[in-house]
């Protein structure tokens, strides 16, 4: 198996960055790629030869556009864009975050049309292969002229400025280079453009938002069957005539899913006679409103795949004599699926928190113990779980109303609309986080409802049930709640779990 994957702008795609993540694989640029890059490069240096006047090349920046550079000063003013855009404030984004930043940004450059050398795409993926992560603050961009501030804070350690993450510290970034004998950028015309002008922030946040919640989404699963089947729910509702009569493609798959990890269920197969007439929404709508949320991560998914394939920088350099000054570094297209995505993952906690609510409240299950406890009163239960996930929910429903509905100019009213897609990606991270504790009290809910039934639960959830028990018992007197969420949660993001549910395909 190679060790590596190519990158030229046009082929790299989430699987394939799923991948680079799991398998710590590195990345190169492409021979084809080298060469249009290079054609790209002798284009600008050929402007600068001819004294002709091409924005971000022979100009100023933002409102200065019409300040004219001399050529003597062309590699200064890139440099001096850099210093001067690194205004980024606040924590800085954890390592995994800004490795994805450098590769969409080095792989927005393999398209060739930003005018930069190949020896300065190649030294971003030098970062990135030996683990040298710039220091990103969050907090600095507003989603459009690109993610100015983050970007230029990778770019301020390219030319040797800054610190950079390394072996598990913060270190100067002069200090590691000598180290590595890798040697600082020095900056050509429109180099400090080309790096710091684009989405790459933005869009490295929505890939690795995209690729937690396929993985949180099969979690909710188990944990929504766990509590069907803790409920007595019924699987009628999941049959195949009632999608087939509303054919979204979600809805079918989520249909499906539960159909097949279920029937098998002892449980459910248990109470067919029953008298019940209805499930609850949270119970009985799981397809449409899951499946809903399914069809949201496949439409984002499309649209960050061509986002990642694309060049977002301003002027692009088609040809010696077509250098075009236009608008692609804006963050509309993520931002407004960024807020799309932010309102699926919130729903899947909303309808998760309304379960735990029911496998805790005797009134709404009338087959339970109260709190699941056998003795209570002396013992209070998991009663205070459900306060944890209400409170996580109430957040996320904050947290989702939409950044893109927002807008404040920038650069003396030069860049009127923004789209704080910035905003956007900061936003959901939290409210993903949000979604995982959720879904783990969910599992752990689950997991102690069915305890008190007799009959086994199907195949795939007896597994989880299995693994659970290794690590915790049954709640039959009060335990120190926070340990028992955290530990669900761990045992969710073992190998072993995401083993049971490898065959859940979405």
């Amino acid at each position: 198996m190679k060790n590596f994957i190519e990158i030229d702008g046009n082929s790299l795609n989430l699987r394939k960055i799923r991948k680079l993540i799991e398998k710590d694989q590195k990345i190169k640029l492409s021979k084809k790629a080298k060469k249009t890059v290079l054609d790209s490069y002798q284009i600008v240096k050929s402007i600068i030869s001819k004294e002709k006047t091409v924005y971000g090349i022979t100009t100023g920046f933002g409102s200065f556009a019409q300040v004219r550079i001399s050529e003597k000063d062309t590699a200064k003013l890139q440099e001096n864009l850099v210093f001067s855009h690194a205004a980024g404030v606040g924590e800085p984004f954890d390592p995994k975050t800004v490795k994805i930043i450098m590769l969409l940004r080095a792989n927005a450059l393999a398209k060739g049309l930003s005018g930069v050398s190949p020896e300065t795409i190649e030294l971003l993926i030098e970062f990135y292969n030996r683990n040298i992560i710039p220091y990103v603050p969050k907090y600095g961009s507003v989603g459009a002229s690109g993610d100015l501030a983050p970007l230029s804070h990778i770019a301020l350690c390219l030319i040797g400025h800054g610190q950079v993450f390394y072996k598990g510290k913060w270190v100067k970034t002069s200090t590691v280079l000598k180290k590595e004998k890798l040697k600082p950028l020095k900056l050509k015309a429109k180099e400090g453009l080309a790096l710091t002008n684009g989405t790459q922030m933005m869009t490295a946040v929505a890939v690795l938002s995209i690729l937690k919640f396929e993985d949180l989404l099969k979690k909710a699963i188990i944990s929504a069957g766990m509590s069907l089947e803790a409920l007595l729910g019924s699987l009628t509702p999941f049959r195949k005539e009632i999608h087939n009569a509303r054919p979204h493609y979600g809805q079918k798959k989520i249909a499906e899913i539960f159909r097949k990890t279920l029937e098998d269920s002892d449980l459910i197969h248990s109470h067919l006679k029953c008298t019940k007439v209805q499930d609850a929404y949270t119970l009985r709508c799981i397809p449409q409103v899951y499946g809903a949320c399914l069809d949201t991560l496949k439409s984002v998914s499309k649209v960050i795949e061509i986002e990642i394939n694309s060049a977002t920088d301003n002027p692009l350099i088609i040809s010696e004599d077509v250098v075009l000054s236009a608008g692609n570094f804006h963050g509309e297209p993520i931002a407004l699926n960024l807020d799309f995505l932010a309102i699926a993952v919130s729903e899947i906690a909303n309808m998760a928190e309304r379960r735990i609510d029911r496998l805790l409240n005797n009134a709404s299950n009338q087959t339970l113990p109260p709190f699941l406890v056998k003795n209570g009163g002396l013992n209070s239960g998991l009663m205070i779980a459900q306060y944890t996930a209400a409170a996580l929910v109430s957040e996320n429903k904050i947290l989702s109303h939409p950044a893109s509905v927002d807008s404040i100019p920038t650069s003396a009213n030069q860049e009127d609309h923004v789209s704080m897609g910035s905003i956007g990606a900061t936003k959901i991270i939290k409210i993903l986080e949000n979604l995982d504790y959720v879904v783990n009290i969910e599992l752990l809910c689950a997991f102690n409802a069915l305890q008190f039934h007799k009959q086994a639960p199907s195949r795939i959830n007896k597994k989880v049930v299995k693994l659970i028990s290794e690590e915790l018992e049954p709640w039959e007197t009060d335990h120190i709640a926070y340990i028992e969420i955290e530990t669900i949660k761990d045992i969710s993001d073992t190998e072993d779990f995401k083993k049971i549910i490898s065959g859940i395909k979405l």
